[in-house]
């Protein structure tokens, strides 16, 4: 008990501060807002920067709405199809719309 604490202060002090900095992290995080499911990135799991629309692109294919980070990651690896579901992209609306139904 307490006697164990004092024997070993020394040894648990970086990780009992450590510890507690953690806790408090966890407590001053989870008073914000939470944001909206679909304001993640469903393949980098990361929050899409404000303002959304203008920071993503929403795929008609699949519903999703992903970052421009990994449509321009995906780009790069030479995939132009959608990055999530990789259905070839929709050449008019014609074609968007017919997705979507």
């Amino acid at each position: 008990g307490v006697d164990c604490q004092r024997a070993h202060r020394k040894q648990h002090k970086k990780t009992c501060k450590q510890r507690a900095a953690e806790l408090q992290d966890e407590q001053v995080y989870s008073q914000g807002h939470k944001r909206p499911e679909g304001e993640f990135c469903p393949l980098c799991t990361l929050p899409i920067p404000l303002p959304v629309n203008e920071n993503s692109l929403f795929e008609v294919c699949c519903m999703k709405r992903i970052c421009l980070g990994c449509d321009l990651a995906a780009q790069k690896r030479g995939m132009f199809d959608c990055a999530f579901c990789r259905t070839p992209l929709a050449g008019n609306d014609a074609d968007r719309l017919a997705m979507i139904q």
